[in-house]
């Protein structure tokens, strides 16, 4: 084989996944996490890729590739896949016109400001001079299901932050379809932007399926919330405004917590702590386990969920998995969502989002935002591009709104 055939084939590889990431693929089986892999990591590093198959292009050039038909014809199409990577970052530049039009009737304007080239040569450092991190201090005891750890919280707080200073708190939830996951995975470019701007930012782990038994995720995350606050102003935070957030499975906890305060069912041994939040922004999040929103003709997530997260079917104990969906927890007192949904997820539907949307705006009495970022992936979000940083300035514009809010209702009552 000569090095202008491999040339040719290494080329439509590359054309096949730029389609892949630039088209809506809903593939189910084998192929639904490659899919999602693909449509991530090209989606939100298109630079990066685009540099890297220009190191193998120039290698192969090098070799005289170029003079083969077969070279050309592998150039040709190199050219093309990158062009439509190049269209994928841009689709990733212009994702704050659509934050910034889901926020602006609540007169909402995040900062604006993010560079085209944002992350592209650190996408993945998280660290912040003004930032510093406690780790692992336990939440609640260790209870059934607890493979190690799962009771642990990590803070993030601004250097000068101290005892008595009352600065918002917001609690990160973590993914991982309630089987997987950790405090230190996600999250971070949004707790590391607030906590330089004064926010005391928490993330925390839970117990995972199969061990834990839904609710024990959720009531984990309760606890988390309870321990907040009672314990949240010994290291500068307001136990009064506490908000939460959270991608996938936890934009699925996140939500749930928001909407079901004071719920005993979530909350055994400790019923009488508070655990009302402030506001709610869920990323990606699952928000019905039954398909109400009937957009999945297969991989149904009963399927795939009960056995090893519920340990029962939907008609075995139909109580259970309804107290657990959010869109059968929408209520008139629900707090102020920022809901965020990529329009390429090929984990979660957007047409979940968008029923959870009507739903919540039905009956809520606060505002609803509702951003549908076109191209955007699955966990879009957990390191930096630019579509990530206007998500994260978007999310923090509408979080300091509401803590704005708060503070103004508090004064004039």
């Amino acid at each position: 084989m000569t090095g202008s055939t491999i040339f040719l084939g290494l080329a439509v590889v590359g054309l096949a996944l730029s389609l892949a990431t630039w088209l809506r693929l809903r593939i189910a089986g084998a192929l639904l996490v490659p899919t999602f892999l693909v449509g991530w990591l090209r989606g939100e590093l298109a630079l990066q890729m685009i540099a890297v198959e220009g190191l193998v292009t120039a290698f192969f050039l090098g070799l005289g590739v170029h003079r083969e038909p077969s070279g050309q014809i592998g150039l040709a199409l190199t050219a093309l896949s990158w062009g439509l990577l190049v269209a994928c970052h841009l689709r990733s530049v212009r994702a704050g016109r659509v934050l910034a039009a889901a926020l602006a009737p609540l007169g909402i304007v995040p900062d604006g400001v993010v560079s085209p080239w944002h992350g592209t040569l650190r996408p993945f450092r998280f660290d912040h001079p003004d930032v510093r991190t406690i780790r692992n201090l336990e939440y609640g005891p260790v209870l059934p299901g607890d493979k190690g750890g799962r009771n642990r919280i990590d803070l993030y707080l601004p250097v000068a932050a101290k005892p008595g200073d009352r600065r918002p708190v917001l609690l990160q939830v973590h993914g991982g379809a309630w089987i997987i996951g950790d405090k230190r995975e996600q999250g971070r470019p949004l707790m590391t932007h607030l906590a330089s701007r004064g926010w005391i930012c928490a993330a925390s782990n839970y117990r995972l399926s199969p061990a834990a038994t839904m609710p024990d995720q959720i009531i984990d995350v309760k606890r988390a919330l309870g321990w907040l606050r009672t314990r949240v102003a010994e290291y500068g935070g307001d136990p009064d405004f506490i908000c939460i957030t959270g991608g996938s499975a936890g934009g699925h906890l996140s939500s749930l917590a928001a909407l079901t305060a004071g719920d005993p069912r979530f909350q055994p041994g400790f019923e009488s702590i508070d655990t009302r939040v402030e506001a709610c922004v869920p990323f990606y999040g699952v928000f019905d386990f039954l398909d109400r929103a009937g957009d999945r003709r297969f991989a149904k997530m009963a399927d795939a969920l009960g056995p090893r997260i519920f340990k029962c079917r939907p008609e075995e104990n139909p109580e259970l998995w309804d107290s657990v969906c959010p869109v059968v927890r929408v209520h008139a007192e629900a707090p102020p969502f920022f809901v965020i949904q990529g329009s390429h997820d090929s984990l979660v539907f957007r047409e979940e989002a968008d029923r959870f949307v009507s739903l919540l705006r039905a009956a809520s009495r606060n505002p609803v935002a509702y951003a549908e970022l076109p191209g955007a992936q699955h966990a879009f979000e957990i390191f930096h591009s630019p579509r990530s940083a206007h998500a994260v300035r978007a999310a923090t514009a509408f979080l300091e709104w509401v803590r704005e809010r708060s503070r103004a209702g508090r004064e004039a009552a």
